[in-house]
């Protein structure tokens, strides 16, 4: 029977309907945000996958009904999920998945269908509350209810869940997921906040959630079903104990060379010589002796970093990779910077385009465009390995939208440097952190693209060792020490404060004392990269790329830009080919113009000559003749109540019959025809916005 279960919460209502949508999930919720609806469903396999993963996915479905909208495009349907929607998924898998039981093969699917949105609500936190109420009153053995709130602050107090306004006057939007005990997902972008600003709005957030996960426990209590029993994966006994004594030492000395692939190898070789010799001598299987060498592999180096503060590269716990940086590596691209950090390399390239080509975005959200976009690409050679080439998939959107957010907080505004922005990102080598390594070398080509940043930006990732009350945090993490540890904790900012944050746990939640010490070991290694970085390029660059477009704006009344587009854009076309002298030489670069609604006309063009010719030719459209002074023009047509003379074109005026000359006139054609050139006096404009014109005042001035 259906159920409602009611929560006052900051100044909103969140209804839960229980027993009523999708019964034949496992379990089932709608949530009703205020105006804001999402359905949540969760159901599991019945029988373990025989894997070395755990089977979950969650899914993010943008409904456009939901706002009202029509899908785009010929088929006017839901098409691939928009970077939103993904980016969605992946916020609601990460504080979920640490929360299943070790060793759980059962596949899960977590299902969330925006059916309503208002735009004060977030249908991404409600996603996020019902995925985890679907799994918890289910049967799926999932009891560690989640949730999560956004944070912004305006005019420095914290608020829960910000309104659309409060978030445009907001530093900062902070995310944070947690159970009753302790955060275990945060994610931010933010305007170059403090560390002890930042811990204390994640414990603001914290005490939100805490009772979000009180409302989702009262409702178990009342409608959660019975847990079924699942079989984990487990390998206990002597079998564990005599895979161990024979693949420690030799897996222990592969774990301690220093490069990537040769250890990779090394380790590899290990595993496949134990598997080897117990399958030929015993009747282990082969996947359970592999998943004991995985967690032995896990031992040793947990054991090395807690017992000795030893790294398997050598390294201090808190000791960077070597850095090396270069700009200028492509001639003719309008920006680009390599940045290397030990066996991560990535390569950062900037183009600059007209505003007109900003992406147009076909969501939920209130905003359909943006001028700045971060594309980050991962390409299997990077991590010398084969594998498919295709769209991005999620970790590729996921790292290039962090890298967005961390650089959209010192770029230039709209008004001061008026470009749509593009950064792209290649990944040549990777061994962890190239996420962080990406905006160190997008910040390093938008200076050297002539992008006025407010300041550098730098990122680092730190990792978490931990077992029982001990812990040691990891500044820089390689790419197994992210595998196996417990936090991945990616912090961006500039010298002043944080950009951008984005933290992976694999265990239940951290602590306030652990968030600190991170941040702080974070900021002493962002200062260090952003030191060596300032030695290559320390301020953006005065000029742009040669290869760059120029641009130069001019403003004009609103209501005169329809007569720069002209009928059917006539005019402005005519304008561009003039002004590109495209209609003699086809191979020359046209003009680019935007025409914004506020008056502002923008030019774009490698060469100034030409936008200053094309600007010419729109100040000849819009000039608007003044009541009283005298002008040479020409006559256009002839009328018998008088005739119309053009001063510029774009500008006519009427020359009413008795206002051709001093005496009387009988006959218009007496006086003038078309062609002539004459000087008239500018009578100004009558009631319905038409120009009036006169060569008998003119004739009159000139005498005196």
């Amino acid at each position: 029977m259906r159920k409602k279960h009611e929560l006052k919460f900051e100044g909103q209502t969140i209804v839960v309907e229980t027993d009523y949508l999708a019964k034949q999930a496992n379990g089932s919720v709608l949530i009703r945000y205020d105006d804001t609806v999402v359905l949540s469903a969760a159901t599991m396999s019945k029988d373990a996958i025989d894997a070395d993963f755990f089977p979950l996915m969650v899914q993010y479905y943008e409904k456009l009904y939901a706002v009202g909208k029509i899908p785009g495009g010929f088929i006017k349907r839901e098409g691939r999920p928009t970077d939103n929607a993904t980016l969605t998924a992946r916020l609601i898998d990460r504080p979920l998945r640490p929360l299943f039981p070790e060793g759980f093969r059962n596949e899960i699917q977590v299902i969330n269908e925006v059916l309503s949105v208002d735009q004060d609500n977030a249908p991404e936190m409600a996603a996020l509350f019902g995925s985890s109420l679907a799994l918890a009153i289910s049967d799926i053995p999932f009891d560690n209810p989640v949730a999560g709130v956004v944070v912004g602050r305006v005019n420095g107090k914290f608020i829960i869940n910000p309104s659309a306004e409060e978030k445009e006057k907001s530093d900062l939007e902070l995310i944070v997921a947690g159970t009753k005990d302790a955060i275990n997902m945060v994610e931010a972008s933010c305007l170059e906040v403090k560390e002890a600003d930042m811990i204390d709005a994640m414990m603001f957030a914290h005490e939100a959630i805490k009772k979000l996960v009180a409302f989702q426990n009262k409702i178990i209590k009342e409608v959660g079903k019975e847990k079924i029993t699942v079989e984990l994966m487990t390998i206990e006994g002597d079998s564990k104990e005599e895979v161990i004594k024979y693949a420690q030492e030799d897996l222990q000395k592969a774990l301690m060379i220093k490069e990537k692939l040769k250890k990779y190898a090394a380790v590899e070789e290990t595993k496949e010589k134990t598997i080897e010799h117990f399958t030929k001598e015993t009747d282990y299987a082969k996947n359970q002796i592999k998943q004991i060498l995985d967690e032995l592999e896990a031992n040793i180096v947990r054991d090395l970093i807690i017992a000795q503060e030893k790294r398997t590269d050598g390294r201090k716990l808190d000791e960077i990779r070597p850095l090396e940086m270069a700009i200028d590596l492509l001639n003719r691209t309008h920006g680009s910077a390599l940045f290397t950090r030990g066996e991560t390399q990535v390569l950062g390239v900037v183009t600059l385009g007209a505003l007109g080509e900003h992406q147009i975005l076909d969501g939920l959200g209130i905003e359909d465009q943006k001028r700045f976009m971060m594309h980050y690409n991962f390409p299997c050679f990077s991590v010398g390995e084969t594998g498919r080439y295709g769209p991005p998939g999620r970790r590729e959107i996921g790292h290039g939208a962090l890298g967005e957010k961390a650089l959209l907080q010192v770029l230039p505004t709209e008004e001061e440097f008026p470009y749509t922005i593009r950064v792209v990102t290649e990944v040549l080598e990777s061994n962890g952190s190239s996420s962080q390594a990406s905006i160190c070398a997008g910040s390093m080509a938008l200076m050297a693209a002539g992008v006025p940043i407010k300041a550098p930006i730098a990122g680092i990732a730190m990792g978490l060792i931990s077992r029982g009350k001990e812990y040691k945090i990891l500044t820089d993490i390689q790419g197994l020490e992210d595998h196996m540890g417990d936090m991945d904790f990616k912090v961006a900012g500039t010298e002043k404060g944080i950009c951008s944050l984005q933290m992976d746990i694999k265990i239940t939640g951290v602590t306030k004392e652990i968030l600190k010490k991170a941040l702080t070991q974070a900021k002493e290694a962002r200062l260090k990269i952003l030191q060596k970085m300032n030695k290559v390029i320390d301020k953006p660059r005065k000029e742009l790329s040669p290869y760059a477009p120029k641009t130069k704006i001019m403003k004009i009344a609103p209501e005169k830009v329809k007569d720069v587009i002209g009928r059917g854009g006539e005019t402005i076309t005519k304008i561009i080919l003039e002004a590109s002298d495209v209609l003699t030489v086809t191979d020359k670069q046209a003009v680019k113009v935007d025409l914004e609604d506020d008056g502002r006309i923008i030019v774009y063009h490698n060469d100034y000559k030409i936008i200053d010719k094309t600007l010419e030719m729109i100040e000849e459209i819009v000039r608007e003749a003044e009541e009283g002074k005298i002008y040479k023009g020409k006559v256009v047509k002839v009328e018998d109540f008088g005739c119309f003379v053009q001063l510029w074109p774009g500008c006519e005026g009427l020359v009413h019959i008795s206002h051709l000359a001093k005496e009387r006139v009988n006959k218009t054609s007496d006086i003038v025809k078309v062609g002539d050139e004459v000087y008239v006096k500018s009578l100004g404009f009558d009631r319905r916005g038409r120009l009036n014109l006169s060569i008998k005042d003119a004739l009159v001035k000139k005498e005196k």
